[in-house]
C-alpha cells in the first residue's frame, strides 16, 4: 500500500511524530481541512507567504493538503508536515514541516506556520528545537536549514535563537511573486550543522 493512505485514516492521536513540554506534533489528517483553512485565511499569517494571499478552502482540499500528504508518500514516517497541538487546550495551533530541502535534498529544511494567537509564546522555538534534536540525534542528519523573507523578523529571531547562522541571501522569482517588489522578495537562508549543534551543547 502507499505510505500514508491507510495511516491517514487512523485517529490523529495515534499518529504522533514527537512531543515537547507543551506541544504534540502529529501527522495531518483529512479532518484538518478546516484547521488549515482557518490558519491560511489570516492575512497576517500569510503576510510573507504565497504572495501574501490566503488559500481558499478549495485550494486547501485540492492542492495544499494533498501536497502535505505527498511528503509521507515519498518519505514515509521520517519527513513531512505535522499538525501542532497545544497540550493544555488540545487545540490546533498550526504546523511544522521537516523535509528534504528543495535547493539541496541532502540537507533537511525546518519550517512552521502558526495561528496568530500562538505567536509570542515560544512555541515556534520549542517545536523547532525538538525537530533539530530528532534530526541530529535520531536521524543522524548533518545539516538543517531554514529560510524566510528578510522582513520576517519574527521567524529570523527564532532561527537565531536556535543557534542557526545566516548562510546566504536570495531573491524570489518575480514571475512567481508578481505582487511583491524587489525588497519584499529578498530572502535569507539560515543553517545549522550537527557539529555546531553538538558544540553548542544543545
Amino acid at each position: 500500500m502507499e505510505v500514508g493512505s491507510a495511516d491517514r485514516s487512523q485517529p490523529a492521536e495515534l499518529r504522533i511524530y514527537l512531543e515537547t513540554d507543551r506541544l504534540v506534533l502529529r501527522y495531518l489528517t483529512e479532518e484538518d481541512v478546516e484547521n488549515l483553512y482557518a490558519l491560511d485565511a489570516d492575512l497576517e499569517v500569510m503576510r510573507y507567504l504565497n504572495n501574501g494571499r490566503p488559500h481558499s478552502r478549495s485550494q486547501i482540499v485540492e492542492k495544499v493538503l494533498p501536497h502535505y500528504f505527498d511528503h509521507h508518500v515519498r518519505y514515509g514516517d521520517r519527513y513531512g508536515f505535522f499538525a501542532a497541538i497545544e497540550k493544555e487546550s488540545e487545540r490546533f495551533i498550526g504546523w511544522f514541516h521537516f523535509r528534504p530541502y528543495l535547493a539541496n535534498p541532502d540537507e533537511i529544511e525546518l519550517g512552521y506556520r502558526l495561528v496568530r494567537s500562538a505567536w509570542g509564546k515560544g512555541y515556534a522555538t520549542e517545536g523547532s528545537r525538538a525537530l533539530l534534536r530528532k534530526g541530529f540525534v535520531e536521524f543522524g542528519i548533518d545539516t538543517i536549514v531554514a529560510d524566510t523573507l528578510v522582513g520576517n523578523l519574527r521567524s529570523r529571531r527564532v532561527m537565531e535563537a536556535l543557534g542557526m547562522r545566516l548562510r546566504s541571501e536570495f531573491t524570489l522569482d518575480a514571475d512567481e511573486f508578481p505582487d511583491w517588489d524587489g525588497d519584499q522578495r529578498r530572502g535569507v537562508e539560515y543553517v545549522l550543522t550537527r557539529t555546531e549543534w553538538e558544540e553548542a551543547g544543545a
